[in-house]
């Protein structure tokens, strides 16, 4: 779990030549205390705390200004840039390696309960 979230604030430093050190990503980044939080709403979530879960994420949403359902599938090394306004829904796919702007929507598709209503982005993506 540790080795995650370092490697999480490594792949900020990696991609963000304003990033200095680990502190100040640490400190400083609210799209990695989204990401974070968002790991934690979602293993909630798959133990059938979805209530919490939800809760959870809507004051991780107050604090960050980031909004991810914590049904949503985030890969390894997911990196929220300049993160306000970021939306990304419950059956949303997010891929290893992949760098959102601010502003983003992965929002659904249909109304449809049950079935996959959110985009999915592959490895390596890089969202504006």
């Amino acid at each position: 779990m540790l080795s995650t979230l370092l490697e999480d604030v490594d792949a900020i430093i990696a991609r963000d030549p304003a990033a200095r050190h680990r502190l100040e990503v640490i400190t400083c980044y609210p799209g990695l205390h989204a990401i974070w939080l968002h790991r934690l709403n979602h293993a909630l979530w798959n133990i059938g705390l979805k209530w919490l879960a939800r809760f959870l994420a809507s004051l991780a949403r107050f604090l960050t200004n980031i909004e991810i359902h914590p049904g949503a599938r985030l890969g390894r090394r997911v990196f929220l840039d300049h993160g306000l306004g970021i939306v990304i829904g419950e059956t949303a796919e997010i891929g290893d390696d992949t760098t959102i702007y601010q502003g983003v929507t992965l929002g659904g598709t249909s109304l449809y309960k049950g079935l996959k209503r959110h985009p999915t982005l592959g490895k390596g993506v890089v969202r504006l």
